[in-house]
């Protein structure tokens, strides 16, 4: 099976032990504490699950720095964006304590990890600024990602850390959230060698479909992870229970039984495209894949980044053989009026734009919310009658 990213084995913080988890959440009601970003707790849910493998913790602000400018931490292992644990305020916090870290997104806002002997640090305007900028390519406060950087606090917190759960993500998607050890594991079971991953936020519809039984077939994989994003998205994307939905609908009516896993994770979506490409392909890494799709403006959001911008990268800014997992490079996908099937773009020969079939994502939200179903072409009706159901308001 391929290695985890830059380590002989994942390196999961969560607290395996129950009864040693048990104490640690009993240490944590005693501790100073403090209520942490929405991201930093995604962040923290993250190294529990052993996707940030091998980082051991929160980056400090010099690793936060060097890594946004030089995408190197100051021991030099490649990495593409920070990993913070950010607070609005350090009030009763003291250097080298343990201190818990309070969960925004649980009711009573629980414990969710405690960090050891902590570090802290304040980043400063221009700190966060340079940040945005390095890593967003933009510090633009239209942009979704920019935004909820600039909004959390400049407090950040760093050092040994030990995470205590998965905040609402196991409760909230029993059957989708997984850890990259546990996909790891599925993967062993299933015997799978050759693994594609597919990221998405969005529901799948007959391109990404397609493009995932391209890259099967291309590589001759055993199966696909399907692996969906289940963390906080930008006002108007399709909530994660309705996406899980539409997924699983497609995957029982148009795949062969046992070669597509349905996954999620908990991560909240950065909308960092380049630098985010990159991050995701360490998660599926780690996760076991040996192949990852990445197609038109991943991780993209507006006119911020070219539609390629995303792939250029592993040319242009990841070292030769950091990464040991493949990526598939896929072009724009589409229904060709042609040859009756959807195909990438830059392969149907003898076309023009008029032969293919296109629907914005504008016209298509008015068509669901309108309850008519996009073109069988566009999507499967299976698909289509979850996502009209979910703009039409129906249980």
């Amino acid at each position: 099976m391929i290695s985890a990213y830059r380590s002989e084995q994942l390196r999961p913080l969560l607290v395996e032990n129950p009864s040693q988890r048990d104490s640690a959440r009993r240490e944590a009601e005693a501790l100073p504490s403090v209520l942490i970003s929405s991201s930093s707790a995604a962040n923290t849910v993250m190294l529990g699950g052993g996707y940030f493998t091998p980082l051991a913790g929160f980056m400090d602000k010099a690793d936060a720095m060097s890594v946004s400018k030089t995408l190197h931490t100051q021991d030099g292992l490649f990495w593409p964006v920070p990993v913070l644990c950010r607070a609005e305020t350090a009030s009763g916090l003291e250097q080298g304590q343990s201190i818990a870290l309070k969960d925004p997104n649980q009711p009573d806002n629980p414990a969710i990890a405690i960090i050891d002997h902590a570090k802290i640090e304040t980043l400063d305007d221009s700190e966060v600024k340079a940040i945005c900028q390095q890593v967003y390519r933009t510090s633009d406060s239209d942009h979704p990602g920019v935004k909820d950087f600039l909004d959390q606090g400049n407090v950040i917190l760093s050092g040994p850390t030990r995470v205590l759960n998965f905040s609402y993500f196991e409760a909230d998607f029993p059957d989708t959230f997984r850890t990259a050890v546990q996909i790891r594991e599925s993967i062993s079971s299933l015997g799978w060698n050759k693994v594609v991953a597919f990221q998405t936020r969005n529901p799948m519809h007959r391109a990404h479909e397609e493009l995932c039984r391209t890259a099967m077939n291309r590589i001759s994989a055993d199966g696909c992870v399907i692996h969906m994003l289940l963390g906080k998205l930008k006002p108007g994307d399709i909530p994660a229970d309705v996406r899980d939905a539409a997924i699983r609908a497609m995957v029982d009516g148009y795949f062969e039984p046992n070669k597509v896993m349905i996954t999620g994770y908990g991560f909240d979506m950065l909308y960092a495209g380049p630098r985010e490409a990159v991050l995701h392909a360490i998660f599926r890494q780690n996760m076991g894949a040996t192949h990852f799709i990445i197609g038109r403006d991943h991780a993209g959001v507006g006119d911020y980044y070219g539609a390629f911008d995303a792939q250029a990268i592993f040319d242009e800014e990841v070292p030769q053989g950091a990464l040991e997992i493949e990526i598939f490079r896929a072009d724009h996908t589409a229904w060709s009026n042609k040859l009756k099937k959807v195909v990438m773009m830059r392969e149907a020969p003898n076309h023009d734009i008029s032969d293919f079939m296109l629907i914005s994502g504008t016209k298509m939200r008015q068509m669901l919310s309108e309850g008519e179903a996009p073109p069988p072409e566009i999507s499967r009706p299976e698909v289509a009658k979850v996502l009209i159901d979910h703009y039409r308001g129906s249980p």
